[in-house]
Parts: C-alpha cells; sequence; structure tokens
C-alpha cells in the first residue's frame, strides 16, 4: 500500500527549525588575519579571545569555563635560547593544561634582549638572518620546534595527567610566505580529524598571521597539530617558507563530556525528509 506523508509534517519540521535556531551554526567558525604589524591582526584576535571567554591565569585545575594563553614572554632565560624548552613547561612549571610534542628534537623560546648570555633575539642564535625575517606580536619571545616543522599540542587538566578537551585553539605565526602550508589540524576526544585549516600569508617578510577555530559544540578539542611552513628552523636556507610561533590561545581544558553522534531530529513520516544537527560550517573571515 502506498504510504501518504501526514500534511503535518512540514510543519512541525518549520516549528522545530525555528525553535532550534543555532543549529546552523554548529562546527567550526574560524578568524584569520594577516598583516605586517600587531595592529593588522589585533582586532581577530581580540574577537576569537572574546569567543572563547575570559582569561583565566596559570594555576592547577580545571576552572571550567574562558580561556587560557601562553605569549612565552615569562619564560625564564634557563629555559630560552640558547637553552630547550621542556615540553610540560606549561603543564608543570606554569600549570596551563598544554603539553608539547614534535618528530624534531625538541623545542626553544627565542631570547629576549636582557638576557644574561647575550644570545641574539627572535632566533638569531640559530641563524644571523633570522631576526631579520621575524617579528613578535606580544615582545619579546617566540617559539619554534627544532629539527621538525610540527608541534603536537596536547590538552589536560592543568597540573595534572589527565586528558581534557578545549572548545578552540588559535596561534600567532610570523613570515608565513605560502598559502596551503601552515596549517592547524584539530582531533577530537577519538583521534579523529575535526578538520585542516590553513593560515593566511603575508607579504614579505616580519609579517603576522593568526589562525583561531572556535567549536560552537563545546569543548570537543583534544590535540592540535601546528604545521609551521616547509622549512625546518636552523637548517640550510632555502627559498621556502620558514615560519615561528608566537602566543597560542586556546578554550579552558575540560574533562571529557560525552558528545552526541549526529542524530536526525526531525523526519517526516515518510522518512524521506531529514534535519540533522552538526555538520554545518560558517566561516567568519579570511
Amino acid at each position: 500500500m502506498l504510504s501518504v506523508p501526514s500534511p503535518r509534517a512540514p510543519l512541525f519540521v518549520a516549528v522545530l527549525a525555528l525553535a532550534l535556531p543555532n543549529i546552523v551554526d554548529a562546527g567550526p567558525v574560524t578568524f584569520s588575519a594577516s598583516g605586517s604589524n600587531p595592529a593588522s591582526i589585533q582586532s581577530e584576535v581580540d574577537d576569537f579571545r572574546t569567543a572563547l571567554g575570559t582569561l583565566n591565569p596559570p594555576g592547577a585545575g580545571s576552572v571550567g569555563s574562558g580561556r587560557r594563553e601562553i605569549n612565552w614572554d615569562g619564560v625564564p632565560d634557563n629555559f630560552a635560547a640558547p637553552n630547550n624548552l621542556p615540553a610540560d613547561f606549561f603543564n608543570v612549571n606554569s600549570p596551563r593544561g598544554a603539553v608539547f610534542n614534535t618528530p624534531g628534537t625538541g623545542f626553544q623560546v627565542s631570547a629576549n634582549s636582557n638576557n644574561p648570555t647575550s644570545t641574539p633575539v627572535e632566533f638569531g642564535n640559530l641563524a644571523s638572518h633570522y631576526p631579520g625575517l621575524f617579528r613578535t606580536f606580544s615582545p619579546q619571545r617566540l617559539f619554534t620546534a627544532l629539527g621538525s616543522t610540527v608541534v603536537d599540542v596536547n590538552f589536560f587538566i592543568p597540573g595534572s595527567t589527565t586528558p581534557a578537551l578545549v572548545s578552540g585553539f588559535g596561534a600567532v605565526f610570523s613570515d608565513v610566505d605560502l598559502a596551503n602550508v601552515t596549517n592547524i589540524e584539530y582531533f577530537g576526544a577519538n583521534g579523529a580529524s575535526l578538520g585542516q585549516f590553513f593560515v593566511t600569508p603575508g607579504s614579505g617578510n616580519e609579517t603576522l598571521s593568526f589562525l583561531g577555530v572556535q567549536f560552537s559544540e563545546g569543548a570537543v578539542v583534544s590535540r592540535v597539530r601546528i604545521t609551521s611552513g616547509n622549512q625546518v628552523v636552523g637548517s640550510a636556507p632555502s627559498p621556502d617558507d620558514l615560519v615561528v610561533m608566537d602566543d597560542f590561545i586556546y578554550g579552558e581544558p575540560v574533562l571529557a563530556a560525552i558528545v552526541p553522534e549526529p542524530t536526525s531530529l526531525v523526519a517526516a513520516a515518510s522518512g524521506s525528509l531529514v534535519l540533522t544537527a552538526w555538520g554545518f560550517r560558517r566561516r567568519r573571515k579570511s
């Protein structure tokens, strides 16, 4: 027998859609900008900060909401160039729930101008011409992996070994020259990719770029993988893209919560009409 859909189904769908206006905003929201100085990206950085919430100071335990930041400038001289930065510095020494990993040989934070060993700023200790390539967003230190262009940032409840999730992550980059090279990839609690997003390049040297992605579903990101250019810092010069990083900004690390799988919210009586809550994407600016 032929099944005829109920005439009330379209009205029910429309009413439910009005009752759930935020469905169209589900998914990643990007914040992106590039320019020749800090002012050229400041508004996007500030918008991303506002989206994540109030800045929480370093300290153990999860506040439950808001955001954490790493600007590198408080790193003491004994953990900055020419010395390496411990991978867990921002979960142990200054608890902010971030632990780094790289297939390379380690991490380094650049020296400031009044360091006791007279080490050159902006990674001039690794190559004398680097200070002419890079610029800081928040003076005076920058950050890089050594021996690789890849940095993984894993999130934990600050000061603990308990895995955590964040609602978004963003970073400032210096001297991004090529499109579709420098990027951030986001991963969920189950290790699946939530998307790869590319950083907007600048023009010339000493430029700054910012990329931040917030997930409106809430805290769903367990790890991010940052690829900074395609040339390893400190390696022999080449015409490729050499990139370092400045500020990291991310949602407050919280305990993993159950996130619902994509499900049908409404189906017409015929079974042919389905409205789902997930999978929509809105891009803010590029």
